[in-house]
């Protein structure tokens, strides 16, 4: 799970689609509305970042709405917290 979560933040688009669920559920056309790119490409991004975990999703009709996987993101910032603690920068070691 980490390790495809990490992947799917390398993206720039993918971490904007998670600062936008950051507020709210929204629908997989909401997302799209602040995107510039191919309804193919934003199915592919949502769907690295559903195997990843960082989301969830929900089907209303024909609709599927995305929502912030809190969990997972709450787990990857500790993972994070934790690799700073251990690791001092260069100029604190020196």
């Amino acid at each position: 799970m980490k390790e495809e979560a990490f992947k799917a933040l390398a993206d720039p688009t993918r971490r904007k689609i998670l600062k936008i669920l950051g507020d709210s559920e929204l629908s997989a056309g909401e997302i799209a509305n602040f995107f510039d790119i191919s309804g193919p490409s934003m199915s592919h991004h949502f769907s690295v970042l559903k195997q990843a975990e960082l989301v969830n999703t929900r089907r209303e009709g024909q609709q599927i709405f995305y929502s912030l996987n809190t969990t997972v993101t709450q787990d990857l910032l500790a993972l994070l917290l934790d690799l700073l603690k251990r690791n001092p920068t260069s100029s604190e070691s020196e």
